[in-house]
């Protein structure tokens, strides 16, 4: 599935009366657990993605491995490895690449690896095209004090201190586009969905044109996603235990 990077969303109501509240990501919270969710685009079930938690012993203390892999017939093929910082919630580094397939786009490849030093983020972006055009262009961007990966509202959306109600803002850095943002989600009223993996009790949270439905207690997780058109969706189909992977 590719980043969800979400366009900005506030209720003009609520934005008139007061400016978000800050928003922050609780990494304590995230169960080590390995998700399974299925791609539904118009009615068909059209892929799966693969969601994994780790949690290591680190210099400088706990860190969060969040690793992903998805495919989206027949268009994109996509995996992705975070390392976040448990106790602080701060972002560490961050790997991503994308294949596509399209007949409709040139690129082909998309690849980012990033990582925070000196409170900035450094490293490179690539694509690759199918006439063979390849660029790499380096990243040296200062990273705002507070400031997280823009992808945290999809990985993380389980564990923020949204209430029902409530929009919440941070800044955020946007890892494909080399971009700073404000992360904006916007909570619903609680309710209860269910998917191929059973029934839950949920909070959906807005941002741009997606919604993500979470759950409130342990473990905490993502169990759906959907755009507004109602087009494309994932639902979670079951959990496995966690697979270790390679430093």
């Amino acid at each position: 599935m590719r980043c969800l990077s979400f366009l900005l969303l506030a209720s003009p109501a609520f934005a008139q009366t007061r400016a978000p509240q800050p928003l922050r990501f609780d990494l304590t919270s995230l169960p080590v657990a390995r998700d399974s969710f299925v791609f539904v685009v118009d009615g068909e079930e059209r892929g799966f993605a693969v969601w994994q938690y780790e949690v290591r012993q680190a210099e400088g203390g706990e860190q969060v491995v969040y690793s992903q892999h998805s495919e989206l017939q027949p268009l994109e093929e996509e995996d992705q490895r975070v390392l976040l910082n448990r106790t602080t919630g701060r972002p560490i580094a961050f790997d991503y690449h994308l294949e596509m397939f399209s007949p409709a786009s040139d690129t082909i490849l998309v690849e980012v690896d990033v990582e925070v030093k000196g409170g900035a983020i450094v490293g490179h972006r690539s694509t690759s095209t199918k006439t063979g055009r390849s660029e790499t262009v380096p990243v040296n961007r200062p990273l705002p004090p507070g400031a997280v990966w823009a992808s945290y509202e999809l990985y993380a959306a389980a564990v923020t201190n949204a209430s029902p109600g409530e929009t919440l803002a941070v800044p955020a850095y946007r890892e494909t586009h080399d971009s700073l943002v404000t992360l904006t989600i916007a909570a619903g009223q609680p309710t209860s969905i269910r998917v191929p993996a059973g029934r839950f009790d949920v909070l959906p949270l807005s941002s741009g044109d997606f919604r993500l439905y979470v759950t409130r207690v342990a473990p905490r997780r993502v169990v759906k996603g959907e755009t507004s058109d109602g087009r494309f969706s994932f639902e979670l189909a079951g959990s496995a235990a966690v697979v270790p992977t390679s430093p």
